[in-house]
């Protein structure tokens, strides 16, 4: 009988969750779990637990949050520990040679794209952003370059036209833990395989800036609809009216046709949403976020701003 490998675990974010969930429900021996320190979040500030952190604790696992991964007792604990492979998943910090060289068999990483295609931090949004219509989990032989690695499995999922990048994260988290199974039975095996990365393909997906989150209203409708939805719902498209900053979070084209409006300007509204020109074509806002404000329809958010009307043009 061939004996389950012995697994440690890292990863911080909601995309790691599902991994985690996965290889307990398997009975695969999680020997750790590493993840980020607490950290202060939302408006408050509040010292915060990562989602895996909160996932282990209620699977009663062992949990291990080093300040830096590098540092020597942070090695020391991992050396220890003999892990047959280890498993990375939107973890938050590089990790240095001395850590990818502890597992036995192999350091793997759960990444939200296609490899080489949009290797970086933010995969899901950038391929939401450029309107794919397809992307997917790579699982990943590690090495010390960012998702260079050569690849062990791919499993792919079509993006549908108004999609989030809220939504295609979560059933990438889903798929990836449904890969990383798999993976790890073709290790146990002996059978798994190994492919060099055309790095002639490779494109990149870096963390995202503040200013990349503003809508550029003379693109084309298509373009300002992949940005609102490829930045929902975190950290969430915006633009502003009478210095007022309103956050995008759903929205569809509802014409390719050329406008003589200026782009940017509100045409009409209705129970449907806001209609506004883009640069070619015409975009309804379904849902925003006033400055301070919960989410709501943009509907409704006319009905309380009077002087949000047919005319107005947002920047």
């Amino acid at each position: 009988m061939v004996q389950p490998l012995r697994v440690l675990f890292m990863g911080t974010s909601d995309f790691a969750v599902p991994a985690l969930r996965a290889l307990q429900t398997a009975g695969y021996p999680v020997l750790l779990v590493v993840t980020q320190p607490d950290r202060p979040a939302g408006r408050g500030l509040e010292i915060k637990a990562s989602p895996v952190k909160n996932e282990a604790l209620t699977l009663g696992l062992a949990l291990y949050q080093p300040e830096k991964i590098k540092a020597p007792e942070a090695l020391e604990t991992l050396q220890k520990l003999q892990p047959d492979v280890i498993i990375v998943a939107a973890y938050g910090q590089i990790l240095p040679a001395s850590v990818l060289n502890i597992p036995k068999i192999a350091c793997l990483n759960i990444h939200g794209s296609i490899l080489p295609n949009y290797r970086g931090a933010a995969p899901i949004h950038y391929a939401v952003m450029n309107g794919e219509t397809e992307t997917g989990v790579t699982l990943m032989y590690m090495n010390e370059r960012m998702d260079e690695g050569d690849l062990l499995l791919v499993k792919k999922t079509p993006v549908g036209p108004e999609e989030t990048t809220g939504e295609v994260h979560d059933r990438l988290a889903k798929l990836g833990a449904e890969g990383l199974l798999e993976a790890l039975e073709l290790l146990k095996r002996g059978r798994a395989p190994r492919e060099p990365q055309n790095h002639r393909m490779a494109s990149y997906a870096p963390s995202l800036k503040r200013e990349q989150c503003f809508i550029l209203w003379n693109a084309k409708a298509e373009e300002v609809v992949n940005k609102i939805r490829g930045l929902a719902p975190w950290p969430a498209a915006e633009t502003r009216w009478k210095e007022v900053s309103l956050k995008v979070l759903a929205a569809k084209v509802e014409s390719h046709e050329p406008s003589a409006h200026q782009a940017g300007e509100v045409l009409k509204i209705s129970r449907e949403g806001v209609a506004v020109a883009a640069g070619n074509g015409t975009v309804i806002l379904k849902e925003i976020q006033p400055q301070g404000k919960r989410k709501m329809s943009a509907f409704d958010f006319t009905l309380g701003h009077t002087d949000f009307k047919p005319g107005i043009v947002l920047s």
